[in-house]
């Protein structure tokens, strides 16, 4: 995936400047796809050039004036022909693991110390996705379009970050 169609996925749900897309990533896309400040204002340059997106300006009182983009219909079609294209299944790559692999010949404290980190990291982003599922989605049985889409990659992610939570313990347990 590129991030032109993550960010074609966030303008489709709403409409924003580059500085609001960047926020909007910090609190939702971001869990899953990272991209700095300043990527997404270079993609947005090149998706614009490109008749993805158009910006209007907009007048601000007090600060700079905005840009703010929306997806046009070849963007539109483009998002489309993303969907439909088959992706790929990916690999785990986790450093941790093989660190745990090579643990007989390190120090195994530290090995321990560093998995329990880990753990933790683990537990409180499953901590904050429970948080955002019981504050935006109180009735999952009710959902429907992109609300049910969002909701059910947030259970994803609640269900990642209970998997490596969990192994983190089993390791730490089994160590």
């Amino acid at each position: 995936m590129a991030l032109e169609h993550a960010l074609l996925v966030s303008l489709s749900e709403q409409s924003g400047s580059g500085y609001e897309l960047a926020r909007r990533f910090d609190r939702s896309i971001g869990f899953f796809w990272s991209a700095s400040h300043q990527q997404i204002y270079r993609v947005l340059k090149r998706m614009d050039e490109s008749g993805w997106i158009s910006g209007e300006t907009v007048g601000q009182q007090g600060r700079p004036d905005k840009r703010v983009y929306r997806v046009s219909d070849a963007g539109r079609v483009e998002l489309a022909r993303w969907i439909a294209e088959p992706t790929d299944a990916g690999h785990l790559r986790n450093e941790l693991a093989v660190k745990i692999r090579a643990a007989a010949y390190g120090d195994l404290d530290a090995l321990r110390a560093e998995v329990a980190r880990h753990r933790d990291a683990h537990a409180g982003r499953l901590e904050v996705y429970r948080l955002i599922e019981k504050r935006d989605f109180p009735a999952p049985d009710r959902l429907s379009g992109p609300d049910l889409h969002q909701y059910l990659v947030l259970r994803g992610g609640i269900r990642v970050e209970e998997g490596f939570t969990e192994w983190c313990q089993e390791v730490l347990d089994a160590l």
